[in-house]
């Protein structure tokens, strides 16, 4: 959750070249035209077909939990549908999330001072509030991840990075984003993919605990009594 800035992702289009001077098209021109319009439509057509490659949440918000997430994650399946019911949010990228903030740990601290499930930070939370109590802590660190996910206009990838560096960094040129929100999307977003889109396992998801989950995943199975 904020400790660490977005702009829509970059789509790119493919521009179709016109003969200049002339009246109409040489036979030299006709054929990279005729490649070019076609890549063109197939592009076109992968875009349609899968739209959350660039970040786009489902149309439909799922019922279910996908099973690529890790044990400790899957644990708190039943909560995690529940409080992404209560919050009209898309349970996958909830446990996305806390795949990556905790990997299913209610007594993570960071070293910025976030705590819980969702690495919610001190400020977020009311007066008498218990920060590490997963109700709690749910509540409001999902509260503010479909706020970030308003402001992103639906866009999953530019959500987590507001929800990583903050809700402003959404409207922001990527280049301004630290370091570690570029590396929250770089893993986030492929995590997400996968779990939308039925691949198990998930590569994206084994590589993030393998260069940075493992240590946080033992804790976590270790608190929750997982083998």
């Amino acid at each position: 959750m904020p400790r660490a800035r977005s702009t829509k992702m970059h789509r790119e289009t493919a521009v179709i070249p016109q003969e200049i001077g002339s009246g109409c098209f040489s036979g030299f021109t006709i054929i990279p035209l005729a490649v070019v319009l076609t890549s063109f439509i197939l592009a076109s057509m992968v875009l349609q077909t899968n739209p959350n490659q660039m970040g786009t949440m489902p149309d439909s918000i799922p019922s279910n939990l996908s099973p690529i997430f890790r044990q400790e994650v899957l644990h708190w399946s039943d909560s995690i549908i529940r409080w992404a019911s209560a919050s009209n949010l898309d349970p996958n990228l909830v446990a996305t999330i806390m795949q990556i903030e905790s990997c299913g740990d209610p007594r993570a601290t960071s070293s910025a001072g976030a705590m819980g499930l969702f690495q919610v930070m001190p400020f977020h939370f009311h007066a008498g509030e218990n920060p590490y109590d997963p109700e709690t802590n749910a509540l409001r660190g999902l509260s503010y991840l479909a706020r970030s996910l308003a402001a992103a206009n639906g866009d999953a990838r530019l959500a987590m990075a507001g929800y990583n560096g903050g809700i402003g960094v959404i409207p922001r040129a990527e280049s301004t984003w630290s370091a570690q929100t570029k590396r929250y999307v770089q893993y986030g977003l492929p995590i997400y993919i996968d779990a939308i889109s039925g691949i198990n396992p998930s590569n994206a998801l084994n590589e993030w605990y393998s260069r940075y989950g493992a240590s946080l995943c033992h804790q976590a199975a270790q608190r929750l009594g997982l083998p």
